[in-house]
C-alpha cells in the first residue's frame, strides 16, 4: 500500500465517494487521459481491488464486493471492530460523528467479504449499542441504507409500525439520523407521494432496488428540525403545552436530551414549550425536567388523561420524606 502513487490513492477514493463514475469523467477528476485511467484500474485489480466495468452508452466504473479484503487494509478481525466501532460512535450523539460514521462504514461494507457478514451482525446485536433496553439495530442494515443514501439509489424494506402493522416499502432515503439512541431513516415514500422517517431497528429486509434518483428538497431546513416537527404532527396519545418564565434559549440548552416537541420564543424572558408522546413515563420526564429548572410555569393545555398524569406525579413528589 505505501509504494501506491498519489493518483491511485485518489482513484481509489473517488470510486469509494460513490456508486459509478465514466471514464471521462474519472480521467477529469485526476487531470489524465481515460487511457491511463483504465492502465491505473489494471493496477488497483492488480492489487485485489474489485474495481468493475460497467455496461451503457460511455461504460464506466464501479468498486464492487470482494472476495477478500484489500491486501494491506484491515484483516477480517480488524474490519469487525471498525464496523462496530463505526456503528457506536454513530449512534453516541456526538455532533458531527453521525454521517461520518455511516459514510465510513458503507465504505468499509462495500469491500466487505461475505463470509464476514453474519459474524457483523451477530456481534452488532450484542455490541453496537450499549445503552440497556434500547432497540438494537443491525450494522449491515445501516450500512446497506447509508450507501443507498450516499448513492441516491432507491431501497426496499419490510416495516413494522408502532402498531405492529407490517408494509413492504420502497423509498427514496435522504439521510440516516440518530437521536436518544434510536436510528431514524429519512426518506421520501413515492407511494405516499410524502417525506417519513423510518425506525431502523424496525426494518427488516433491506434490499437496494438498483435504480437511481434524483434528490428531493427536504420541506424543512435540516433533518433533525424536520423530525422533532413530524413528531409533534403524529397522533401521539399525551400531549401538553406549557408556558415558562425563562427565554427560550435557556429552556432549549438545559434539555439534554432530544426532545418529541418544540421551544418556541414568547417574548424576551418567557417561551412555550410542547411535548407530544406515546408513553406516560416519558412525558413525566419531559415535563419533569422543565419543572427542574426551576422557573414560573403555566400548564395551558393538556388532556385530562395528561393533566391527570402529572397531577398525580405532583402529589406523590410533594409526600417525598428523606431519611
Amino acid at each position: 500500500m505505501s509504494g501506491l502513487p498519489g493518483r491511485l490513492f485518489r482513484l481509489l477514493s473517488l470510486l469509494q465517494s460513490r456508486r459509478e463514475w465514466s471514464g471521462r469523467e474519472l480521467a477529469e477528476r485526476l487531470g489524465v487521459t481515460e487511457r491511463t485511467v483504465r492502465r491505473d484500474v489494471e493496477r488497483l485489480r492488480a492489487l485485489d481491488y474489485p474495481v468493475t466495468g460497467t455496461t451503457g452508452t460511455a461504460g464506466g466504473y464501479r468498486l464492487g464486493s470482494g472476495t477478500t479484503l484489500p491486501p494491506l487494509l484491515l484483516d477480517d478481525d480488524e474490519a469487525i471492530a471498525v464496523a462496530l466501532g463505526l456503528v457506536s460512535a454513530g449512534s453516541g450523539g456526538l455532533a458531527g460523528i453521525a454521517d461520518s460514521s455511516m459514510s465510513a462504514l458503507a465504505k468499509l461494507t462495500q469491500v466487505l467479504p461475505a463470509r464476514l457478514r453474519p459474524q457483523l451482525a451477530a456481534m452488532g446485536s450484542a455490541e453496537a449499542i450499549p445503552r440497556r433496553g434500547i432497540p438494537q439495530v443491525d450494522p449491515d442494515t445501516l450500512a446497506t441504507l447509508a450507501a443507498c443514501c450516499r448513492n441516491h439509489e432507491i431501497v426496499a424494506f419490510d416495516y413494522v409500525n408502532r402498531r405492529d402493522a407490517s408494509t413492504r416499502r420502497r423509498v427514496e432515503p435522504h439521510q440516516l439520523i440518530t437521536v436518544a439512541w434510536h436510528w431514524y431513516l429519512l426518506a421520501f415514500d413515492p407511494s405516499r407521494e410524502d417525506w417519513r422517517f423510518f425506525r431502523v431497528d424496525r426494518i427488516a429486509a433491506v434490499s437496494p432496488a438498483l435504480h437511481r434518483f434524483r434528490p428531493r428538497t427536504l420541506p424543512a431546513g435540516d433533518a433533525s428540525s424536520y423530525l422533532a416537527e413530524s413528531f409533534m404532527a403524529a397522533p401521539y396519545r399525551h400531549r401538553v403545552r406549557l408556558t415558562v418564565q425563562l427565554p427560550a434559549v435557556e429552556v432549549a440548552a438545559n434539555i439534554h436530551w432530544f426532545t418529541p416537541g418544540r421551544v418556541a420564543p414568547a417574548g424576551d424572558a418567557a417561551c412555550v414549550v410542547e411535548f407530544a408522546v406515546e408513553t406516560p413515563s416519558l412525558l413525566l420526564q419531559l415535563v419533569a425536567g422543565i419543572v427542574a429548572l426551576g422557573a414560573p410555569y403555566t400548564v395551558d393545555e393538556a388532556s385530562a388523561e395528561t393533566a391527570a398524569l402529572i397531577a398525580d406525579a405532583g402529589r406523590r413528589l410533594q409526600s417525598f420524606t428523606p431519611r
